[in-house]
């Protein structure tokens, strides 16, 4: 499966506008109007999508006011708005009736945390936005061109999850989410990530049950800052709630890593529990081979590899199960492009992306400037890839050598 670039700004059919100094919360309207002409799956007039899946060009965005991105990455004014917005968002989480993010209309029941999205507006863009591990840089860049590309009626955004941890700005990152949420809970899809499962807090002190866990021991070393602590409180109340997995109308299944491997199809059959703590896990933590044809679950591992073979047979039991999946996007292995699709899963293909602008400390090799990757949703389709191409000394001026400690001033 090969990819057609499209060489121009953030799409294909009209030039980038600047874009505007931020807002306190900044960057993008997320309001979208009440729709009736949603797609839903339960109408008996939709098809599903049936392989082969479309896999849209992707779009290499260059023509953004890249300074005005570089301006909105303050992470001074973020920490200036922290207690409001950390008291904010505690009230958002205490509502009798849940904090009504994107997709939690569509839950089975409370506790479900593996959402069959009955229907969804196509006249509102719906963006995914991968692994940001502390990359606020990455983040405004994406909100800049989630806003030139936005309808009338604003945006959908789903995060997949790892806002946290290999270095960065993990507290701001968070914060700005938060801010987003706030403006408009009904626009914003969190999934859950490996690292955001992973941060605990036992009433004394946060732990994570991952490396690298700088974020838990950077709240740590700030328990006696009272927001902090909150707003790290907050994170794991978030979490805790949020959803594992997607499933789309059009076959798209959503997840930070996998899907329930093969070793729990048989239960899954027998019990038709998606929430199964096993099924939960393998959605968050299980990685992609590109090439193997199947992949032996490992118990002893969360990191547990899959093939396209096993997939396939993921799609086929879950078509049985009455949640049609003929495609997957997902986040969790950083690439070194950012993104990636596999040959070999041509017949269910895969799109892995995530959001990073520098290399990590865990990379060893490859440039330290990387070229970030969002995702729009395309109706019975791969998302549509686009590249961030941010300027280097852009990059660099954000996250300088030898690594940044920008993220760790504590200061009031």
């Amino acid at each position: 499966m090969s990819d057609e670039h499209i060489e121009t700004g953030v799409s294909s059919s009209k030039e980038v506008p600047a874009i505007a100094e931020p807002s306190d919360v900044g960057l993008i309207e997320l309001t979208p109007k009440p729709s009736t002409a949603d797609v839903a799956m339960d109408d008996p007039a939709v098809e599903l999508a049936s392989p082969p899946v479309t896999i849209p060009p992707v779009v290499d965005v260059h023509a953004l006011d890249w300074a005005a991105v570089h301006d909105a990455v303050a992470p001074t004014a973020i920490r200036a708005r922290m207690r409001a917005t950390v008291e904010a968002f505690e009230a958002l989480l205490d509502r009798a009736e849940g904090p009504g993010l994107l997709f939690d209309g569509h839950r089975a029941e409370a506790g479900d945390r593996a959402i069959r999205v009955a229907a969804i507006d196509p006249a509102t863009p719906l963006w995914i936005v991968g692994d940001l591990h502390g990359d606020l840089l990455a983040l405004e860049a994406a909100l800049a061109v989630i806003r030139t590309e936005q309808a009338d009626a604003g945006s959908n955004i789903i995060f997949l999850g790892d806002l946290f941890d290999d270095g960065g700005f993990g507290l701001e990152v968070l914060l700005r989410i938060f801010e987003l949420i706030l403006a408009a809970p009904n626009c914003v899809c969190i999934i859950v990530g490996n690292h955001d499962e992973a941060l605990s807090y036992d009433g004394n002190r946060f732990a994570s049950g991952v490396s690298p866990s700088d974020f838990a021991d950077f709240l740590n070393a700030n328990l006696a800052h009272e927001w902090i602590e909150r707003a790290g409180k907050l994170a794991v109340r978030l979490f805790a709630q949020a959803p594992h997995a997607l499933f789309m109308p059009d076959g798209l299944l959503v997840a930070h890593a996998g899907f329930p491997l093969s070793d729990l199809h048989a239960r899954l059959e027998e019990t038709g529990d998606w929430n199964d703590p096993a099924c939960l896990s393998d959605f968050t933590w299980t990685r992609a081979h590109p090439t193997a044809r199947r992949k032996m679950p490992n118990r002893f591992t969360r990191g547990s590899q899959f093939g396209y073979e096993d997939f396939a047979a993921f799609c086929e039991l879950s078509g049985r199960l009455g949640r049609p999946v003929t495609h997957m996007v997902r986040g969790h292995d950083h690439v070194e492009e950012r993104y990636a699709t596999y040959p070999a899963y041509d017949a269910h293909p895969i799109l892995t992306t995530v959001a990073l602008s520098r290399r990590l400390p865990r990379e060893t090799f490859g440039p330290r400037e990387r070229v970030p990757t969002i995702a729009r949703f395309v109706a019975g389709g791969l998302p549509q890839v686009h590249r961030l191409h941010i300027p280097a000394d852009i990059v660099d001026a954000v996250f300088p050598e030898p690594g940044n400690a920008a993220g760790e001033d504590v200061s009031p």
